[in-house]
C-alpha cells in the first residue's frame, strides 16, 4: 500500500474506461475514496458502482466544486486524465485544434486554479497529468494532439517547478501506446507506431504507483521512451530525421 494515498479524496476525470478506469480502480485498491468522472454519467456510474467511489459526470473542466463536495470538503489528489486524440494536419480545422487545446491543456489549467488555493493554504496536494510520450517527442498524423500534449507536460512542468517547495506534488505520465478506445481512433499510424509495444491500462496505474512511491515527477510506463527523449534533445536532426523516414514509412503504406 503507497501510505501517501490511503484515505486520499481523489478525482480522476475521463475514467469511464481505459487509462482513467485503471487509475481509478487503483487509487480505490489503496485505501483512497475515489471520484469517477466522464461525460458519460453511464460509464462513470458504472466504474464508480465497481469500487464503491463516487459519480461525478460532467466535464472536466467544471467538475472540482463538485467533486470536492462529493468527498466532503478536500480533494487531495486530482488526475486530470481526460483528453482527445485529435489526428490531422496544420490544416485540421479550427474546432479541432480548439477541442485539443481545451480538453488537453486548458482543462489542466481550469483545475489547478481551482484546487491550488486550498492545496497552498494545507501545504499539499497532489495533481497527476495524463500526458503522452507524443508530449516528449511527436506522433506522426496527429499535429493537434502532439502539439496540445506538449503544452500538458509543459504546464506539469512548470506547476512543479513553481509549487514543489511549498508542498504540491506533480506527476507527469507518458506512456506511449495503451490498449484502449483511443489507441484504436489513432487508425494507421497508431497501427505503425504504436500497437506493436501496447501496453494495458493497468500498467499505466501500476507505473505511476511506482512513481509516487519514489517520489518522481516524471513517469514512463515504456521506460525506453527516457532514451528517444535523450536523443531528441541531445541530436535533434539526426531524431527529426528518423522520425521523418517513419513518416515516410506511413505515408508509403496508404498509398
Amino acid at each position: 500500500m503507497v501510505e501517501a494515498v490511503q484515505d486520499a479524496g481523489v478525482v480522476v476525470t475521463g475514467a469511464g474506461g481505459g487509462i482513467g478506469a485503471a487509475l481509478a480502480r487503483r487509487f480505490a485498491a489503496e485505501g483512497a475514496r475515489v471520484v469517477v468522472n466522464d461525460l458519460d454519467a453511464d460509464r462513470a456510474r458504472a466504474v464508480a458502482d465497481e469500487i464503491g467511489g463516487i459519480a461525478v459526470a460532467g466535464d472536466a473542466s467544471a467538475i472540482v466544486e463538485a467533486a470536492r463536495e462529493a468527498l466532503g470538503g478536500a480533494v487531495d489528489v486530482y488526475c486530470a486524465n481526460a483528453g482527445v486524440a485529435s489526428g490531422g494536419s496544420e490544416a485540421a480545422g479550427e474546432a479541432v485544434w480548439a477541442q485539443a487545446w481545451d480538453v488537453n491543456v486548458m482543462a489542466h489549467v481550469r483545475a489547478a486554479h481551482a484546487l491550488l488555493p486550498g492545496w497552498l493554504e494545507r501545504g499539499k496536494g497532489r495533481f497527476v497529468s495524463t500526458v503522452s510520450a507524443a508530449g516528449l517527442l511527436t506522433m506522426i498524423g496527429a499535429a493537434p494532439y502532439s502539439v496540445t500534449k506538449h503544452g500538458a507536460y509543459a504546464f506539469a512542468e512548470w506547476l512543479s517547478l513553481t509549487y514543489r517547495h511549498r508542498g504540491i506534488k506533480v506527476h507527469a505520465i507518458c506512456p506511449q501506446g495503451v490498449r484502449t478506445d483511443m489507441l484504436e481512433a489513432t487508425g494507421s499510424a497508431g497501427d505503425l507506431v504504436l500497437k506493436p509495444t501496447a501496453i494495458e491500462p493497468q500498467d499505466v496505474a501500476d507505473a505511476l504507483f511506482k512513481g509516487i512511491a519514489e517520489d518522481r515527477f516524471l513517469i514512463l510506463p515504456h521506460p525506453e521512451v527516457a532514451g528517444y527523449y535523450q536523443v531528441r534533445a541531445s541530436e535533434p536532426d539526426r531524431w527529426l530525421t528518423n522520425m521523418n523516414h517513419l513518416q515516410q514509412k506511413w505515408e508509403a503504406a496508404a498509398e
